[in-house]
């Protein structure tokens, strides 16, 4: 007892540190989170530069635009957050690829 071994048996590890909103990189590295971060981008101009426009003759088409451009970059970032957060561990990874 005076060697404090009886004590650090029974003492818990320390838990590991967690980044900020549980921010983790592993599953999207490298030329994968480069290509969803670049489609995210570019999914967000093509809605802004939709919003700019004034005037349409036969606007069908331009609204069938705003629906792809605004559900593709609402789809990347809900691909990003699961893959770069703790929610992915959370979900389990079968739930993830049926999502």
């Amino acid at each position: 007892m005076e060697s404090g071994t009886v004590y650090n048996e029974t003492t818990e590890p320390e838990a590991p540190r967690r980044r900020p909103f549980g921010c983790t990189l592993r599953r999207l590295q490298g030329w994968r989170l480069a290509a969803k971060v670049v489609q995210t981008i570019l999914s967000l101009v093509a809605v802004i530069c939709e919003e700019i426009v004034d005037e349409c003759s036969s606007c069908s088409g331009l609204y069938f635009f705003e629906f792809i451009s605004c559900t593709a970059f609402l789809l990347n970032l809900l691909i990003i957050c699961v893959y770069c957060t703790v929610l992915y561990e959370s979900l389990g990874e079968e739930k993830v690829q049926k999502l």
